[in-house]
């Protein structure tokens, strides 16, 4: 791909640093190292690699959850952020396409009659969701009948789970897969109701930067460096998200 205008170097990094804002709460993507308190994962790396082609240092700063990180973004906190594309982030950040995808699917407890993804949203369904998670906000969209209970986190919606005896938890397989172990007799419905598209942003008014973004990130997946970073992180539960 093209080397970075100027226009695109003092868009992306007005401050000389490339601001990377990530997601602490997708373990599959980011990680804070508990002894170092170093950043890591495949959403570092890339933007490591973004700064790298930009010629200047990465920042990573650390948000708790996506909803923290989006609602940073008007802020001018943040040059470049890895989240989920979502059309209510959309209207304050320019979005790449996907560079992964993750299948977002629900866990039903011990006993549950459900056998299928669509038979969740049915009247009198309560569904435990981390709210302000992608796919919270496509729940939020498209759910016909069914009630969502939202709480703060993927740990405190398990839980909700349990304490309140709801019907179905939301969340990425990869997740479930975990709360599934601790929760003998439940089950992860086969299917999906959405594949979350983890993307790259930065904020609206940045054009050339965006452009940039959007052509850095076709780059990376059609080179094999996502693949080869989903590898040495050793991730399990990501996809490589198809060509624009």
């Amino acid at each position: 791909m093209a080397e970075p205008s100027a226009a695109v170097r003092s868009e992306l990094a007005p401050t000389g640093r490339l601001r990377v804002g990530i997601n602490l709460s997708n373990f599959l993507l980011t990680a804070k190292d508990p002894a170092s308190g170093e950043f890591r994962g495949v959403a570092v790396d890339l933007g490591k690699e973004l700064a790298r082609r930009l010629g200047v240092p990465a920042e990573i700063i650390g948000y708790p959850n996506p909803g923290a990180l989006a609602d940073a973004a008007t802020s001018g906190a943040w040059d470049v952020g890895f989240l989920a594309a979502e059309p209510k982030r959309a209207n304050e950040i320019a979005f790449t396409a996907a560079y992964v995808e993750i299948e977002a699917t629900y866990l039903v407890p011990p006993g549950s009659p459900l056998k299928a993804v669509a038979e969740v949203d049915r009247e009198g369904m309560r569904i435990a969701v981390p709210e302000k998670s992608a796919y919270e906000l496509y729940l939020s969209r498209t759910l016909k009948h069914a009630q969502l209970a939202r709480t703060q986190g993927a740990d405190n919606a398990f839980k909700l789970l349990v304490s309140d005896k709801l019907d179905a938890l939301a969340g990425l397989r990869p997740r479930l897969v975990k709360d599934h172990e601790k929760l003998p007799g439940s089950r992860i419905l086969d299917g999906r109701f959405t594949a979350v598209q983890q993307a790259v942003g930065t904020p609206k008014a940045r054009v050339a930067g965006a452009k940039y973004l959007r052509e850095f990130v076709e780059d990376v997946k059609a080179a094999g460096l996502v693949a080869q970073l989903i590898e040495k992180n050793g991730v399990r539960g990501l996809t490589v998200a198809p060509k624009a």
